[in-house]
Formats: structure tokens, C-alpha cells, sequence
């Protein structure tokens, strides 16, 4: 069965709230570790992305696992796939850290041409594919 896969074409709204419950990765701890320090406290941000596509990402926020942003995204999509939201943790040294993300296809949110529906909602933390 071959099975066309829906677009997005239209306006993008995106609110990022608050991230819940992140945790440093294995690779993050790695001088926590060394050192016999106590984990520390992530500073995390959001990057977002629209079919690979970086359209923009959140401030950091310092020394937080359960930080919150109430930051915007708005842009016009033509042909989208999916949405992306990537959380990285903001090194001083080197390369920041990757922490987890979610890949939201917009077929999933697509109900019918005709419904009026919109999607408004949180996407829950079972979604996210975390770097642990």
C-alpha cells in the first residue's frame, strides 16, 4: 500500500513553555565523575527546527532543570514534514551538550482540510528521545 504522506503548508505558531525533569547525559557527567563533584545543575536551551531547517532557538537559562521559557516561534511553512526541538546544555568549553529532543511530524497533527481543528497542546515528556 503506498501511502502519501501529508505537507504543512500554512502559518506556524510555536510556545515553548518549560522543559520538565531534564538530566545531564553520561557524557556531561564525565568531569563530575573524574573530579568526585556532585552533578551539576544544567543550562539548558531549546533549539527548534522545521524539517532540519534551524529557525531559531530559546535563551539559556542558568543552573536549571526545569527551566522555563514562554519564548514564541512564528514562521510560514511550505511543504513541512516535521518539527524538531532539540535540548542542549550550554558549555563553557568546547561543544555544547546534548540533553534530548523530540521529532513531531506535522501529518500527526493533520485531522482533515475541512475540521477548523487546530492542535493546541504539550507535547508530554514520554515523546522526548533523551541522550541517556
Amino acid at each position: 500500500m503506498n501511502r502519501t504522506k501529508m505537507k504543512f503548508n500554512g502559518y506556524l505558531k510555536l510556545r515553548i513553555g518549560e522543559a520538565v525533569g531534564l538530566k545531564p547525559t553520561t557524557f556531561s557527567l564525565r568531569h563530575s565523575v573524574m573530579f568526585n563533584k556532585s552533578p551539576p545543575a544544567l543550562d539548558p536551551y531549546i533549539v527548534v527546527k522545521v524539517d532540519d531547517y534551524k529557525i531559531g532557538q530559546t535563551h539559556t537559562k542558568q543552573k536549571t532543570n526545569t527551566p522555563t521559557y514562554n519564548e514564541e516561534f512564528c514562521l510560514n511553512v511550505m511543504d513541512g514534514n516535521k518539527l524538531e526541538m532539540a535540548v542542549f546544555h550550554d558549555t563553557p568549553i568546547g561543544y555544547d551538550d546534548f540533553v534530548a529532543n523530540c521529532i513531531l511530524k506535522f501529518e500527526d497533527f493533520i485531522q482533515t482540510t475541512n475540521s477548523g481543528q487546530t492542535f493546541d497542546g504539550w507535547v508530554s515528556n514520554t515523546l522526548l528521545k533523551t541522550g541517556m
